[in-house]
């Protein structure tokens, strides 16, 4: 399903259709405090205390200040944009020199780290798929940086290793980003993601004798991988050569993507250039060579939002040497479409093109006419269609999300007649493969206590059941799912919308009121669901200390469909945090937890609602952890691929669009508390240096104003910590080591900021 490709600041299932400045030394140990000796379990009631900070000093550039759409606007910190500058350098050092000891020097970051090793050690499966004559899936054995991709030439035969990230760099930081078989099978295009960039490095791999071709394909970056059916080379994107670095830690917007035909066993430089639109330089292409292999399919944005449908005739058995004759279908930004299948020039799309909740609609490219367009299968009055795959010649399998809840239903592919529905509890369909020409597919569950359940179903056997293929289980001594809730409960935000919100609890007497600390995730942007999924860091919170979790299924995201996202985005990114802060007054209204006791907790599009939440209502919460945020919400579209987001923020060079977003920015609304009820929480921000979807200079820029805030103000007691990993990028492909060691450090802030009473470690 390769748009997914193209939700920059989303986190799609992974669907396969073919199987998203002061030396501070001397006061660090003053910071640090006395040693606390850490129960071996629940102990009683206690209150953290936290040692006065010395925050490093950062410049303020005074003399940065413009006037923008009538604002008159200070950037004293906009020299942290430049992250080769010495002193942007010395400004990172000196952040890490107070951040760290504070994690990591206290016996509790040992203890912690410990256990959440052992709970990270379990073997993890992917869904299997079938290329040509052999099997492929992913496998970890437990605490492998990165997952390796077994072959099997059967599904109970021999498993042998295809490709392994893990000798790829003895840190970890090398990653399989994406792969893409040839149609026979014989050949697998991968790309290689380093230290955690959205950069890759495309090579080829033969699947008979598992050894590469020589050539290495550079300059790729948000691009898929279209295979000819003729086995004989692919499609991608790539971005031209640029001046200075492209590893991910520069800031340089990404601009020009052109698509090339690649050959195998040639050099890049031999590739063809076959769609291009120069005067668009924003523009992202994507590319779906048709199932019946005589068109190629162009999915054209600037956006994560809606794209453009072009194609081009293939001749099959024709080398490519010259650009493609490339034809509008859609050429206007309204709406999402993405290539299902087809049946000569008929088109089966996924669109939400009059249909918020989403349709399958024919479009034949001899007559695109939207007259002419027919449904297949209409869009439901409440549950969202989120994707359908071809299997079995003629049969749909499609996705519905029903509040937050997937449903795996399929279908007859000419007349739409639903055929049968999957058995699936309240959960994630995280993972899916299948081929129109075979009958088989794979699917993968996972919910808020499961980490996944694999099955398997074969459509030529319609008697019989889906049957488990793998199930995977949590590594954690006395933990039992069957003793924890799963509750969705629906809550009022500011306007009266009701929101959906999933709280996860060890089991206790219904009359019981007793308030817990309590972790709530959010996201809300991009059209993304945040759907119920096994999370390592909240497993490990309630177990550790009898938390509660908690998933607001805020505006802004997917799960009601296109009207939801429109609620949450451009002038109405304010209900956003309404939203979420409704759902912290829910929560400690309702005895849940108590404000001092609950932590929010957000990342990317997720990382600029903790910040935006925090200073608007500082007063709801205990903690805050927000991970590579977008936070300078006036400059994010120049850096790396910020501009595509103007679809959910707006255009900052649009004055209606700056005006608003001035007023949340979370860099520009920073108060200077002026009393205990505004004092900010606890906050942890975190980035990594090689993030090139959002650049660390936001993290940095607000750490720094947000540091400077609480050095005036005499009531600012919690920690304003920012913490900066080296050679880590916006999430993907992160090592276990790496992803437990960051765990560790949010649990242990947690543990150090929180009011806990029990404690078990």
């Amino acid at each position: 399903m390769r748009k997914f490709i193209v939700r920059f600041m989303r986190k799609k299932p992974r669907l396969e259709k073919n199987i998203v400045q002061k030396n501070i030394s001397a006061e660090v140990n003053n910071m640090l405090g006395p040693k606390v000796d850490h129960p071996s379990d629940f102990s009683t009631a206690r209150v953290p205390e936290i040692p006065q900070i010395v925050y490093p000093e950062a410049r303020r550039d005074v003399m940065m200040e413009e006037m923008v759409h009538d604002y008159r606007i200070r950037d004293v910190y906009r020299w942290l944009e430049d992250p080769d500058s010495p002193e942007t350098q010395r400004f990172i050092n000196a952040q890490n020199a107070i951040s760290k000891p504070f994690l990591e020097k206290t016996q509790d970051w040992g203890a912690i780290h410990g256990k959440l090793t052992k709970l990270w050690d379990y073997p993890k499966y992917g869904c299997p798929a079938r290329h040509g004559k052999f099997y492929y899936f992913f496998k970890n054995t437990g605490l492998q940086n990165q997952s390796v991709l077994m072959q099997q030439e059967t599904l109970d035969g021999p498993e042998v290793e295809f490709l392994d990230p893990n000798i790829l760099a003895a840190d970890g930081t090398t990653a399989l980003a994406q792969k893409t078989f040839s149609e026979n099978g014989a050949y697998m295009a991968y790309g290689l993601s380093e230290q955690g960039s959205d950069w890759i490095k495309i090579r080829i791999r033969k699947a008979a004798d598992r050894t590469d071709f020589p050539e290495i394909l550079e300059k790729v970056k948000f691009s898929n991988i279209s295979w000819t059916k003729d086995n004989k080379g692919f499609f991608y994107g790539r971005y031209p050569n640029q001046q200075g670095k492209t590893d991910g830690s520069e800031t340089k917007q990404n601009e020009f993507q052109k698509l090339y035909y690649h050959r195998v066993g040639q050099s890049q430089e031999d590739d063809t250039l076959v769609a291009e639109f120069p005067e668009n330089p924003s523009w992202r292409i994507l590319s779906d060579v048709s199932d019946c292999g005589k068109y190629l399919i162009l999915s054209v944005s600037p956006t994560t939002r809606d794209n453009m449908v072009y194609y081009a005739n293939l001749e099959p058995g024709k080398d490519i040497t010259d650009k493609l004759d490339v034809k509008p279908i859609v050429d206007k930004l309204e709406a999402d479409y993405e290539y299902i299948t087809n049946e000569g020039s008929k088109m089966y799309m996924h669109t939400n093109k009059g249909a918020p909740n989403y349709r399958v609609v024919v479009i034949d490219f001899a007559s695109p006419a939207e007259d002419n367009w027919t449904t297949v299968i209409p869009e439901h009055n409440k549950d969202v269609l989120e994707w359908a795959m071809c299997v079995h010649q003629n049969k749909l399998v499609v996705c519905y999300n029903r509040d937050v809840k997937h449903i795996l239903q399929s279908y007859e592919l000419h007349t739409g007649k639903i055929t049968g529905q999957f058995g699936l509890d309240i959960g994630t369909v995280n993972g899916v493969s299948g081929k129109r020409k075979y009958s088989e597919i794979f699917y993968s569950f996972s919910s808020f206590l499961t980490p996944g359940i694999i099955y398997r179903y074969d459509f030529a056997k319609p008697a019989e059941k889906p049957k488990i293929l793998r199930e995977t289980l949590l590594n954690l001594e006395g933990f039992n799912r069957d003793d924890y809730s799963v509750e969705q409960v629906f809550y009022e935000s500011k306007d009266e919308t009701r929101i959906p919100m999933f709280i996860i609890r060890r089991k206790r007497a219904e009359d019981t009121v007793d308030p817990r600390p309590c972790l709530m995730y959010g996201y809300g942007g991009f059209n993304y669901s945040l759907m119920p999924s096994l999370s390592n860091t909240g497993i490990m919170f309630m177990d550790t200390f009898d938390g509660v979790l908690a998933y607001p299924n805020i505006r802004g995201g997917g799960e009601y469909g296109t009207e939801w996202h429109n609620g949450g985005r451009l002038l109405n990114k304010q209900n956003v945090f309404d939203d979420f802060q409704a759902a912290a007054e829910y929560l400690t209204k309702h005895k849940y937890t108590t404000k001092e006791r609950l932590a929010i907790q957000g990342a990317s599009n997720g990382g600029l609602l903790v910040g935006a939440c925090i200073n608007q209502r500082p007063d709801l919460f205990g903690a805050a952890i927000a991970q590579v945020g977008v936070m300078d919400m006036l400059r994010f579209n120049k850096f790396t691929i910020g501009h595509a987001w103007q679809t959910d923020y707006g255009n900052p060079g649009e004055r209606q669009a700056f005006a608003n977003l001035y007023k949340y920015s979370p860099l520009h609304n920073i108060q200077i508390p002026l009393n205990p009820n505004q004092e900010y929480p606890s906050t942890l921000i975190i980035t990594g240096d090689h993030d090139d979807r959002v650049s660390p200079l936001h993290s940095l820029k607000f750490a720094a104003a947000l540091q400077e805030a609480a050095r005036h103000s005499e009531y600012q007691l919690n920690p304003i910590l920012l913490r900066v990993y080296t050679k880590a990028g916006h999430g993907a492909g992160k090592p276990t080591k790496m992803r437990i060691k960051e765990a560790t450090d949010i649990i242990t802030f947690l543990r150090k900021t929180l009011e806990l009473d029990r404690i078990n470690l």
